[in-house]
């Protein structure tokens, strides 16, 4: 494909290596021609790397198989158990395949792991998830200043901070991709 036809988002392979477009921006260079100044992320080690890449070069676009998955449960202190919904095949992924997200999974939550030649390379998690407060301080009466928050632990393990009037056995929803408090769930 060539570079003016990019989309954020998108895998791309560079080099053998599989990244995908985080963000790029067309340049135009005093006398030169325009180039497309590209940050692209690598699926493998997650580092960050810039790429100029002239508007009429070739790029080779790799195709992710996305599947959707169920997390089954934690089998030890770093591996997980997920089934694919279709075939009913378990993969075990460590902590690394789901960063921060690892701290959010319970079990019968659906997600979605992008493939690549058979291998797993991108995890995604709901944007949120549903989870009960299994320890916080006691309400703090007369707390009235704003964002005056306290710690709260999960039923996953997970500790974030949340309002003073959360209390112990409440279900609140919590943002996996920036690990917040988002609302109390009825």
């Amino acid at each position: 494909m060539k570079a003016s036809d990019m989309k954020r988002g998108q895998t791309i392979l560079v080099d053998g290596t599989l990244y995908a477009i985080v963000e790029y921006q067309h340049v135009k260079i005093g006398k030169g021609g325009a180039v497309f100044q590209t940050k692209i992320k690598s699926l493998v080690d997650g580092s960050i790397q810039n790429l100029r890449l002239r508007s009429e070069e070739s790029i080779e676009e790799a195709y992710l198989d996305k599947r959707k998955y169920e997390f089954l449960y934690t089998a030890g202190p770093n591996e997980h158990i997920l089934m694919d919904l279709e075939s009913y095949d378990q993969i075990a992924l460590d902590d690394d395949a789901f960063g921060d997200g690892a701290l959010y999974l319970k079990p019968n939550e659906q997600l979605q792991v992008s493939m690549y030649n058979g291998k797993p390379v991108v995890v995604e998690l709901p944007n949120t998830v549903d989870l009960e407060v299994t320890d916080t301080a006691p309400e703090i009466r007369g707390a009235t200043a704003t964002n005056q928050y306290k710690p709260a632990t999960l039923e996953t393990g997970a500790i974030i901070q949340v309002p003073p009037f959360i209390k112990v056995g409440e279900k609140i929803r919590v943002d996996t991709r920036t690990g917040e408090y988002v609302t109390r769930v009825k």
